[in-house]
């Protein structure tokens, strides 16, 4: 489907396109490894140069605990002591107010500092593994956000990464290129890691390789693929919950562009309603999209009953 300025990537018909978001590799911000990401097989050695089709990219070494003291120091000025003492506690990953900004999600202590204090690797695969196959445009380093931008994209189906040229001042023309896909079927789990800012998400594939994303908008595409996905289609729903998500569609803003509903149980037994607004893409954004929540009785959920697996 061709839309005046996009060229958006559509599903197959019979495929249920679920989300899009803005994503790339993730990257360090413990002290030792700020600012750095690797590539690596299960030996943990570097494979970046391994990876067939990609352009050479910077080459980085985790800084020692005498290095971090010296970077940090560097930043000097009138706060030098205070930072230098935090730097030391976060780079032995120690818990240190003010890091969990952004999502409200994060966590100022790590839960596998191997992966996030010492080391910051956001590929990790064996030769001829699914994560060795995905594309360099998610590397900020090598594809620079400014003149490019990579989204994922979740249907019932797949898991797909999309790329697309950005100007700045042109930033409503989408022209997507896809750069990758993957089955459903070859995605063991996904995991929220929660440090620092709560923007990122480990995908562990079928065999055992994985990948480290980064989304400030995380939660858009982990939610269907957090848990077994599970779709209710419309004409199963009870008279009380289809009048509710008739309501809650009537009432959102008037849009020519938004898809049909998506009724999505959650393990605690609430109903999550969504619809995409699908025509239009934002390049940082994705797809937004208008929700509610509501109960087995077709009640709205206030926001004061939300479980945990609601959000």
């Amino acid at each position: 489907m061709t839309h005046t300025g996009q060229d958006i990537w559509q599903p197959e018909p019979g495929e249920t396109l679920l989300t899009r978001a803005y994503v790339t590799f993730a990257t360090g911000t413990a002290t030792r490894v700020r600012g750095m990401r690797w590539f690596r097989d299960p030996e943990r050695r570097d494979i970046q140069g391994e990876l067939p089709g990609w352009p050479e990219g910077p080459v980085y070494t985790a800084r020692t605990a005498g290095g971090s003291f010296a970077h940090s120091a560097g930043k000097g000025g009138l706060m030098a002591l205070g930072g230098i003492l935090m730097a030391a506690l976060s780079s032995a990953g120690g818990n240190v107010s003010g890091g969990g900004g952004g999502t409200g999600s994060g966590s100022d202590t790590s839960d596998d500092p191997a992966d996030e204090i010492e080391d910051f690797p956001v590929l990790w695969g064996a030769t001829g593994s699914i994560a060795r196959t995905l594309p360099w445009q998610l590397d900020p380093a090598r594809s620079p956000e400014k003149h490019y931008r990579t989204h994922v994209i979740v249907t019932d189906r797949r898991l797909v990464i999309v790329g697309f040229p950005y100007s700045k001042k042109h930033d409503d023309l989408i022209e997507d290129e896809v750069l990758w896909e993957v089955p459903r079927s070859q995605i063991d789990r996904v995991e929220s890691k929660p440090f620092k800012d709560g923007t990122d998400a480990k995908v562990v594939f079928a065999d055992g390789s994985w990948c480290r994303l980064h989304a400030v908008t995380r939660q858009k595409f982990t939610r269907y693929l957090l848990s077994p996905l599970d779709l209710i289609p419309l004409e199963t729903l009870t008279p009380a919950q289809r009048t509710t998500v008739d309501n809650f569609v009537e009432e959102s803003p008037a849009s020519e562009d938004h898809g049909p509903p998506l009724v999505n149980r959650r393990p605690c037994g609430h109903y999550r309603v969504a619809f995409l607004r699908s025509g239009k893409v934002d390049s940082f954004f994705g797809f937004s999209e208008d929700t509610m929540l509501m109960d087995a009785d077709g009640a709205a959920v206030e926001l004061e009953d939300f479980h945990p697996d609601d959000v």
